[in-house]
């Protein structure tokens, strides 16, 4: 039950985060290129990209133990 709840305060808490922030930005690259894009998709990018980086690192450490 408390898990339930506190998945559905994290959701709603990211949702509120995804409407606050609807905004258009710029992603400025090398050799002039650029790309606007909502930056609510930065953040979630971002927030995917730290999260695998995470588990990647926790199975690395994981492997490397029991070898």
């Amino acid at each position: 039950m408390f898990m339930t709840l506190l998945r559905l305060i994290v959701f709603l808490f990211l949702l509120s985060v995804a409407v606050k922030n609807s905004g258009m930005v710029t992603i400025h690259y090398y050799l002039g290129m650029e790309w606007e894009i909502p930056l609510v998709v930065v953040l979630f990018l971002c927030f995917t990209a730290g999260t695998l980086f995470g588990y990647l690192s926790c199975f690395i450490k994981k492997i490397r133990k029991k070898s």
